[in-house]
């Protein structure tokens, strides 16, 4: 997918756990699917995860989520990784990496989910509670949580690149108005910053469990908010926007944020390269326009 990208095998993961964790060495690995963008996640054996970064921009989060991780989990709803060990580089490979309880559950696709208002009041409390627990000492944004006017330029870009295949007039209404609402000026909450169908799970059609907490960071609750969009009918937005008490200068910015992320993905990546994203990326953007 990126032209930097690590070259990450079985093999490879083998190698490093045998290396490091002889403990470990004979359970059987897995490469789990679908790929995430920045990370390679492997099953190790019945109850264990690694996951290795494959780009530079990524290579932080092994250590971020081992220092934060097992603080916010106490304090949110839903199940989120528990990391137990923190790999070290190599001559093989660059970066730490991060050996985490498996959390069992199925990718959380629209489909799966039974009630989607249940769903709604599900992520709302997951958000309410990331957002209630003391940003003190927390990541800066890095991207996600900061000012949305940051992504104007490559939103252009991307605008250029997709051309006529988009609805430039919707796709710019909403873009300028996410743009034009107040920024957020109160006190930064904890975001996830990445809550789509790929990083969630679920059991029994609700949702379980939170994966993948690489954008997390203390900043513009906006971030978090665009999971109306990309995880919930528009018959269901309603019911996390009131649960969360979303006012409209947040719920704007949420939009564009959706929007930006759609247009963005979908000039870089392609059915070829990334399908799973690629087709999410689509679907986000006919219920952005459609709302």
């Amino acid at each position: 997918m990126y032209a930097d990208e690590f070259d990450i095998d079985a093999e490879l993961v083998r190698r490093l756990i045998a290396g490091q964790f002889a403990e470990w060495a004979d359970l059987p690995i897995d490469r789990v699917e679908p790929a995430g963008t920045d990370n390679a996640v492997y099953r190790l054996g019945a109850n264990l995860a690694v996951r290795l970064p494959r780009i530079e921009s990524a290579s932080d989060s092994p250590v971020a989520e081992h220092r934060w991780l097992p603080k916010l989990a106490p304090l949110l709803p839903l199940a989120i990784p528990e990391p137990i060990a923190l790999g070290e580089p190599t001559d093989e490979y660059p970066w730490n990496w991060t050996v985490c309880r498996w959390l069992e559950g199925e990718t959380a696709m629209i489909d799966r989910i039974t009630d989607p208002h249940q769903a709604a009041l599900d992520l709302a409390a997951f958000i309410a509670a990331l957002e209630r627990i003391d940003p003190a000492g927390g990541p800066p944004p890095d991207g996600r949580g900061g000012p949305i006017a940051e992504r104007d330029e490559w939103m252009h870009q991307a605008m250029a690149t997709l051309g006529d295949s988009i609805e430039v007039g919707a796709v710019t209404a909403i873009w300028e108005l996410a743009l034009e609402v107040p920024e957020w000026t109160d006190s930064p909450v904890w975001i996830h910053g990445d809550l789509d169908s790929r990083n969630m799970l679920v059991q029994r059609g609700r949702f379980s469990g939170v994966l993948d907490f690489g954008t997390m960071a203390v900043g513009d609750p906006a971030c978090d908010v665009m999971v109306a969009w990309k995880l919930l009918p528009a018959s269901a937005r309603g019911t996390l926007r009131s649960a969360l008490s979303v006012d409209d200068a947040t719920w704007a910015r949420a939009r564009g944020w959706v929007l930006s992320q759609s247009l963005i993905a979908l000039a870089y990546y392609t059915m070829e390269t990334n399908p799973t994203l690629f087709t999410e990326c689509e679907r986000w953007l006919v219920e952005v326009l459609a709302d």
